[in-house]
């Protein structure tokens, strides 16, 4: 029997840390590279230590050059090495949509196997005070609408080491979308296991019999305080985390909303195009039967302003959240 793994206190960028240095010492195939992420140890800190502990021929910095960084990460994948990479902002990876989704993404299929990019892509996305339009957009649903590119969105610091091991286990690319908001939290339990989970995992944060409720990402954390005054009206809301939106158990979401009758969807990223609208096509198609029109909750059509309090009058708050899944629900209930 192998040795079950001791529990450790973690934030949530050391969580991340941790995962790495376990990637490091366990695989000689990968290499961990980005802007500023050897020697300054990650803009946030998150690589820190990992050039001293492997060395510069396989944690090592980049230039300023995001095209350069997957392009790279290409190529080492199929030569044979296991690339992490990290663009500091998901932002950024606008300007190399190319090596993401006409490269990576297609490697798999064109080589019919043979030659698949197992890249994985640490980024960091979301509204934090002080950041502006090109700093603050949630793009998941950019990347979940290209066929062959895995995305997982962590939220605690488990999910953060356990992502990136999974992660590292696909042979497709994967991005790994953390967010700034959550680096420097309190210190939690982790058990930092040494065998990937498979993905596509979620998790039910609570549980109720009047609405699902589901989400991922940092505001999570907003959708549970949100469904603990919703509970003090007599509303007991249902909450699936989705951590892997890509795989995405759809059968978790269609069984909780056959026991409530009710969904909604919670997400950071603007509503129009957004992944909530396919969470909830999903539940439509299946034949669901819901007691009330589904709702998604989610920031609007607009870019996020630099002021912290405009931005945070838009994105999803334990307030708008709360005030929204009330409307949604018949009195009765």
């Amino acid at each position: 029997m192998p040795d079950t793994p001791s529990t450790t206190r973690l934030t949530y960028a050391g969580a991340a840390n941790a995962a790495l240095r376990h990637l490091l010492a366990t695989d000689p195939r990968v290499l961990v590279y980005g802007e500023d992420v050897a020697l300054p140890g990650g803009v946030f800190g998150v690589t820190r230590g990992l050039r001293r502990a492997y060395g510069a021929d396989r944690v090592f910095d980049t230039p300023i050059s995001e095209a350069a960084i997957l392009g790279s990460a290409v190529g080492a994948a199929l030569m044979g090495r296991r690339p992490i990479v990290e663009i500091m902002w998901v932002d950024f990876t606008l300007v190399a949509l190319d090596q993401l989704v006409n490269q990576a993404a297609n490697a798999r299929y064109v080589s019919a196997g043979r030659a698949p990019a197992p890249i994985v892509v640490r980024t960091q996305q979301g509204s934090a005070p002080g950041a502006c339009a090109q700093h603050s957009q949630s793009l998941e649903a950019f990347f979940l609408h290209t066929p062959g590119l895995r995305l997982v969105m962590p939220r605690t610091a488990q999910d953060a080491y356990d992502a990136l091991l999974s992660a590292a286990a696909l042979d497709d690319p994967v991005l790994v979308v953390e967010n700034r908001t959550l680096y420097f939290g309190e210190p939690v339990d982790v058990t930092p296991h040494t065998e990937p989970r498979p993905a596509g995992w979620h998790h039910r944060r609570r549980a109720g019999t009047d609405l699902t409720v589901v989400t991922w990402g940092a505001v999570t954390g907003q959708v549970l305080a949100a469904a603990e005054r919703l509970a003090a009206h007599g509303v007991e809301a249902e909450v699936l985390e989705m951590v892997w939106l890509n795989p995405f158990d759809t059968a978790a979401v269609l069984a909780s909303v056959g026991r409530t009758g009710r969904l909604a969807v919670v997400h950071e990223a603007n509503q129009t195009g957004g992944f909530g609208a396919e969470v909830l096509a999903r539940v439509a198609e299946a034949g669901v039967p819901l007691a009330a029109p589904p709702v998604r909750v989610a920031a609007p059509d607009v870019r996020l302003p630099a002021a912290p309090g405009l931005a945070e009058s838009l994105v999803p708050s334990v307030r708008s959240i709360t005030e929204r899944l009330l409307s949604a629900v018949p009195a009765a209930v």
